[in-house]
């Protein structure tokens, strides 16, 4: 399988806002929000491009505090995170606003736990109008209209939708090593629709086409794949009671 990023119509989104953001008038607010249903790359495309761009990027874990986050922020920008929670926040004001970098703030429903965590990220953005982009699930969204002083900054929202037939093609297309068939592409569409599962079937069927000596993969052959990394993914619910 090809080792590349793919630009989905997602990525696309997300691009589009990420450079909105940047470029955007004067009084209009910097924060952004990407929130979608898992697997559909959110992470991958956060990690590209904090990896392709200068931007600081933070995760938040369960039981997050507002200390926790600062320190975060503090370790990504290669700072050491003082005692008290007054010096870790002047800390980095002071920072970005001598080099106003992006941050990125991913799994922000961790932080929805404690509302003073999740104000600190309006102060930061309010102390220094550089951009912040939230990521969370899909529920995020509705999770934070509770806050409104910090909803009200949001100028940028992108969620991320299933992949359409042209993603799955271009996805397929630019990872796969293998031909598939405009069937086993259509039935590839209406039976995976998250990124990690669409990564496993590429790649079993590669090896499936390697191992058997064929130049492409037809729709017989990748409902088969498909059936077997069900059955190793899903619970056998039969089994389970006859044990």
């Amino acid at each position: 399988m090809k080792k590349v990023f793919v630009k989905t119509n997602n990525v696309k989104r997300f691009i589009s806002m990420y450079n909105n953001l940047l470029e955007r008038a004067e009084g209009v607010p910097g924060l952004g929000l990407v929130y979608g249903e898992p697997g559909l790359g959110k992470t991958q495309t956060i990690n590209w491009w904090a990896f392709k761009n200068d931007i600081y990027l933070v995760r938040c874990n369960n039981l997050m505090s507002t200390k926790w986050l600062l320190s975060e922020i503090l370790e990504a920008m290669g700072e050491y995170a003082p005692r008290r929670i007054f010096d870790c926040f002047n800390i980095i004001i002071k920072n970005l606003m001598m080099d106003p970098k992006p941050i990125i703030v991913d799994e922000i429903d961790y932080l929805m736990m404690d509302a003073k965590a999740v104000e600190t990220i309006r102060d930061i953005h309010d102390r220094t109008n550089v951009p912040i982009i939230l990521v969370g699930m899909n529920s995020a969204n509705s999770k934070l209209k509770k806050y409104k002083h910090l909803y009200d900054r949001i100028s940028e929202i992108v969620r991320f939708e299933p992949f359409s037939k042209g993603d799955i093609k271009t996805i397929v297309g630019e990872l796969s090593e293998i031909e598939f068939t405009d069937c086993a592409m259509q039935c590839l569409y209406k039976s995976v629709n998250r990124f990690r599962q669409l990564v496993k079937i590429i790649n079993k069927a590669e090896n499936f086409a390697k191992s058997n000596g064929l130049n492409s993969i037809d729709e017989t052959t990748l409902k088969e794949i498909i059936a077997v990394e069900k059955d190793l993914t899903e619970p056998n619910q039969t089994k389970e009671k006859n044990i």
